[in-house]
């Protein structure tokens, strides 16, 4: 099948819109080159191409010069509907495409749903490429749509219904029929009506029903032979056959047959004088392409030249502006540094001094542990000591029993107790006698229960010692950890080692308990954890926490072991 006959509807529709003959003297305006439009418009309905087209290449020059793309995609519009009245639908094809990419840059969205019908027509009834051509449809009825363009609406319909049924897919095609014959008869065309009941009878006859295809045939046939619409009524007479051949009625297919071939005689007839007028205008199709192309060459020249100088100007401009900001960035990044540097610095000392002080606090809390531990087993516990063997020395003599002596020397023994264990909390006897390690297993030990088991594992002999000042700094360090780990972890299981690694002494600390997000944690006031950090740090240690939700902590400690000197 073809669409001929609509796609003049279609070139039409759109572009009769203002546009008379008249000789340009001067650079017209928009409004004389569409008058001028107007005038070529109506030669190619005459049949009159060659004179069409030669004034459409004219407008082109004008619309080009005016850069209106308007304009131009309507030239173009009209160059291929030349083409495409005359049956060169290669050439329609080729300026149907120019006309669309002008017209996506506009907003004109009759425009591009005339171009995209067109285009349309030309893949689905000449190429052939139904799936293209019926894409090229629903863009058109997008555009339609948005134009309120209710005629066209319908026209455009009518196409994908015709589109499917050629390639028998009538329930893909018959919603679109059935949209052609609600609103028909309010926005129609009678152009179309031929049409419209040829392909409601080609869809009941593919359904079967009888009755309502020779109903929309009869009155196809009925209707073409009162108007213009030739080729319809000879397409209708050709499915018709077909459907009768198909019921088995041979006699009326035949007659139907030679109305068929009568009436496509005369059109060939027709198209063959139209053909025969247009033979010379045959010979300059080409030529008249390549003067379109080179006016479009020399407008891009020129348009080359012009963006370029303006390009090089606005990148010059931009430099300097460009250059002076930065300029202007790089100063207040400069100062900005700066003042991080020294803010840097600042912080830098502050927490130095903080980290100082903290060291310092711990260290001579140490000392006054030391000494005062020291003191109290050297010299209170030996007086308290002495003084109880004195008074045992007088008890003992005396031939009668004193109660008050014998008070005094049990309170004298419980304070003696008392400060010998005062001396061992500050400092532990067996960090004192034994060493680091036996203390560490024993803190351990003393620390482990039904509900926590503190585990202690060394691959370091016990006997082996350090400085005194190094190991009550590792000590307090151990248990510390220790502590939080009985105050925090909600912990069953714990565990202390102690490893050499060269001249490092290796600490880990383990526990499964709850665990916490390192990237939120905040270290409390007092000897926590910040004053390990502060402590490891003053010793040129490492101290590493590895910690998750639900799974544990393992914080790892690493200081250097000072020389026996």
């Amino acid at each position: 099948m073809s669409l001929n006959r609509y796609r003049s509807i279609i070139l039409l529709f759109f572009l009769l819109h203002g546009m008379s003959v008249f000789s340009f003297k001067k650079t017209p305006s928009k409004e004389e080159i569409g008058l001028e439009l107007k005038s070529a418009i109506h030669l190619m309905r005459e049949g009159k191409y060659d004179q069409s087209l030669i004034k459409c290449r004219h407008i082109l020059r004008y619309a080009i010069f005016l850069n209106d793309y308007d304009l131009i995609a309507s030239t173009y519009n009209t160059i291929g509907g030349n083409f495409d009245l005359f049956s060169n639908p290669e050439k329609s094809f080729f300026y149907y495409n120019k006309g669309l990419m002008y017209a996506n840059k506009t907003k004109d969205s009759k425009l591009k749903n005339l171009l995209h019908n067109n285009l349309g027509n030309i893949y689905c009834f000449d190429k052939k490429e139904y799936k293209k051509g019926i894409n090229h449809y629903k863009k058109s009825l997008e555009y339609s749509a948005i134009a309120k363009d209710s005629s066209q609406l319908l026209l455009t319909n009518l196409n994908i219904a015709w589109a499917f049924f050629d390639i028998k897919e009538f329930d893909q095609g018959y919603p679109y029929l059935q949209f052609v014959n609600k609103y028909h008869e309010k926005h129609g065309s009678d152009m179309t009506i031929v049409a419209i009941n040829m392909l409601n009878a080609i869809y009941h006859a593919d359904k079967r029903e009888s009755s309502n295809a020779e109903y929309y045939f009869n009155k196809a046939i009925r209707l073409g032979k009162t108007s213009n619409e030739k080729f319809d009524l000879a397409l209708t007479h050709q499915e018709y056959a077909n459907y009768l051949k198909s019921i088995g009625n041979y006699k009326d297919a035949f007659e139907n047959l030679l109305l068929y071939k009568t009436i496509t005689d005369q059109i060939n007839n027709e198209e063959k004088l139209n053909n025969a007028r247009t033979e010379g205008l045959n010979l300059e199709i080409e030529e008249y392409k390549r003067e379109v192309q080179k006016i479009e060459a020399q407008y891009k020249t020129q348009q080359e030249v012009l963006a370029q100088e303006k390009t090089m100007t606005r990148r010059k401009f931009f430099a300097i502006i460009s250059i002076f900001l930065i300029s202007i960035v790089l100063f207040y990044l400069y100062i900005q540094n700066s003042r991080l540097i020294q803010k840097n610095r600042l912080n830098g000392l502050r927490n130095k001094l903080q980290q100082n002080i903290i060291n310092a606090t711990l260290t001579g809390q140490e000392m006054e542990r030391k000494k005062i531990a020291y003191f109290l087993h050297d010299n209170i516990s030996a007086l308290l000591s002495t003084a109880g063997i004195h008074l045992s020395i007088i008890n003992s003599k005396s031939d009668q029993k004193n109660e008050e002596l014998t008070k005094t020397i049990t309170i004298l023994n419980e304070v003696h107790e008392k400060v010998r264990d005062l001396s061992h909390e500050l400092i532990p006897a067996l960090l004192v006698r034994f060493g680091l390690f036996y203390a560490v297993e024993d803190v351990c030990e003393k620390n482990s229960n039904s509900k926590l088991q503190v585990e202690y594992e060394s691959s370091i002999e016990k006997e082996k010692r350090f400085a005194d000042e190094f190991e009550i700094k590792i000590f307090f360090i151990i248990s510390e950890l220790i502590n939080n780990i009985i105050k925090h972890s909600n912990a069953s299981i714990a565990k202390i080692s102690i490893d050499l690694n060269q001249d490092q002494l290796q600490i880990k600390a383990f526990d499964n308990g709850k665990g916490f997000d390192t990237k939120q944690f905040n270290t409390a006031e007092g000897f926590g954890i910040n004053q390990i950090k502060s402590r490891i740090n003053g010793m040129n240690g490492k101290f590493i926490i590895d910690s998750k939700l639900d799974m544990g902590t393992i914080i790892t400690i690493e200081v250097p072991i000072p020389s026996e000197n």
